[in-house]
């Protein structure tokens, strides 16, 4: 049963075009409640940001190759660094479309909270549940936030790489790759620096998750 609301909620997430209201209540109508679709997307946004960490690794790899250049096809070295860059500019954008969909579906999720709160007639059950709205909403805002630390430490590693790869583009000589050498520190920090947010942000995903399976 879990196996096929699990397959009913992947297909209608990538078929659904409607605007959220009509969605998330066409989700629920079929059994899949906002607090489902809350937890599956972060899980798609924690496991794209693994694959996002392990796609920088890749480009710095490449990076670094290149600046180690010792001879051989150069056109080719240049392609494959360029392979790399618009890879990670492709999950970049996959980050970003992540995070948007958490923060709609929590919207959507806390509104409808806040409001069922209101038709409660037992005031010990009511209180309970505005205490956990409270602690959920408190949590996801440590989770967002670390989302969000994460993917603003992508842009300026992309800015550098961009720049590498143009300069190489119309400077495809020993000379240009030794003057790329120096800037390796300074590569190597900005992929270490955004690796660790991402793990960190990854580490909040999944307590997020577990939370949100025990309530």
């Amino acid at each position: 049963m879990i196996l096929l609301r699990r397959f009913i909620l992947l297909s209608l997430l990538f078929t659904l075009n409607a605007c959220s209201s009509l969605y998330y209540g066409g989700l629920e109508k079929i059994g899949i409640p906002k607090r489902d679709v809350m937890v599956h997307r972060v899980e798609k946004a924690r496991d794209t940001q693994e694959e996002t960490k392990q796609q920088f690794k890749s480009a710095l790899e490449q990076f670094s190759a290149l600046t180690n250049f010792k001879g051989g096809n150069l056109e080719a070295t240049y392609s494959r660094l360029n392979s790399e860059y618009e890879a990670s500019v492709a999950k970049a954008s996959e980050v970003r479309k992540r995070i948007s969909d958490i923060e709609d579906v929590s919207d959507a999720l806390f509104a409808e909270w806040q409001n069922e709160l209101e038709q409660y007639s037992n005031a010990a059950l009511k209180r309970n549940s505005q205490q956990k709205l409270t602690a959920t909403k408190a949590h996801y805002q440590q989770l967002i936030a670390a989302m969000n630390r994460a993917e603003a430490k992508i842009e300026p590693v992309l800015a550098v790489f961009k720049d590498q790869v143009l300069y190489l583009k119309h400077n495809l000589n020993a000379q240009a790759i030794a003057s790329l050498k120096g800037q390796l520190g300074s590569v190597k920090s900005d992929v270490s620096s955004l690796i660790a947010a991402m793990e960190k942000s990854i580490n909040e995903a999944n307590a997020f998750i577990r939370t949100m399976e025990k309530q």
